[in-house]
């Protein structure tokens, strides 16, 4: 092939040089990594989950490793949107790839809230909405494993803003595509998957939890598997742009995402362990399409045979 292959991509309206993208929570503000990896390469930047107002998070300890991943409960420790507008934001509107801003609340009020706020600021390109939160009016039941919870407060945060919107999904469901296909009726233009995997690590000399939070998040290499099944559960039924996540490490394991029917992907631990997997990622990409005579990474989106 004389030509460089083709990553770029669009999902839901936004426009990426690339398919390869920071999860939130796991690459901070970006400012953190710019001395380890070359942030103008990356296909978009999804920074730290933003609240309303700075949150301390939870008590430590809030990370412990397992086999194969790693379970945390920070508890979305953040700096709230005003601070992240005028400290963080001057930083990352200096960068190529677009700025997404996740959001989330313990009220529909406050994702509409949040949603209004960044639909006023230009330098923010789309918004990720984290419906894996509490829900407190409803004593607790999280948004995102409610059909009829989901709908309401995405399509309350689509009525305050004309953003491209992401909805990340939370895979402690019994069926995703049913919270896949209420997020999208409620106005998404993109769905992200897999968010984290409730979990419990227990410490057997104490006969305690190894987190202060007793479970968290499961991420990593563990949960690729059935991230991978579940975004080709919701390819076969969403009419929206899918982003894979969970799990990569490398090329290879992206591209199962985009065999699977992802268009984008969300790189997220494992920029704990190589702050440069991103760039490393994007490259591989590049030289698994060149190597094969395929002209776009659009080429091999969807294409899983399974008959």
């Amino acid at each position: 092939m004389s030509t460089k292959p083709d990553l770029s991509v669009n999902i839901g309206g936004l426009q990426l040089q690339n398919p390869v993208m920071t999860a939130s929570g796991t690459f901070g503000y970006a400012r953190e990594f710019d001395h380890l990896v070359d942030l103008n390469r990356l296909g978009g930047i999804i920074v730290k989950g933003l609240s309303l107002e700075p949150t301390k998070g939870n008590p430590p300890p809030r990370i412990v490793e397992t086999p194969c991943g790693m379970l945390n409960a920070i508890g979305l420790e953040n700096v709230g949107i005003e601070a992240f507008i005028a400290e963080k934001l001057p930083f990352l509107e200096r960068l190529t790839p677009p700025v997404i801003v996740n959001i989330y609340g313990k009220m529909e009020e406050e994702y509409m809230q949040l949603a209004a706020r960044i639909d006023a600021v230009e330098a923010i390109a789309a918004i990720e909405v984290n419906i894996s939160c509490p829900n407190v009016k409803a004593g607790g039941m999280v948004f995102g494993v409610d059909p009829k919870a989901a709908f309401r407060v995405v399509q309350g945060v689509r009525d305050q803003t004309t953003k491209p919107l992401i909805v990340k999904l939370s895979p402690n469901v019994t069926d995703i595509t049913e919270i896949a296909l209420a997020a999208q009726e409620a106005g998404a233009d993109c769905l992200s998957l897999i968010n984290t995997l409730t979990a419990l690590v227990v410490d057997i000399e104490t006969r305690r939890p190894r987190l202060a939070n007793i479970t968290g998040g499961l991420s990593g290499p563990a949960i690729k598997p059935v991230a991978v099944r579940m975004v080709w559960q919701v390819a076969q039924v969403a009419k929206i742009p899918i982003i894979g996540i969970g799990g990569i490490m490398k090329a290879e394991d992206a591209l199962e995402f985009f065999i699977a029917g992802a268009s984008a992907v969300q790189v997220g631990t494992a920029n704990f362990i190589n702050p440069q997997v991103t760039t490393d990622v994007i490259d591989g990409l590049e030289t698994f399409l060149a190597t094969r005579n395929i002209a776009s990474i659009s080429d091999i989106i969807g294409t899983l045979e399974t008959a």
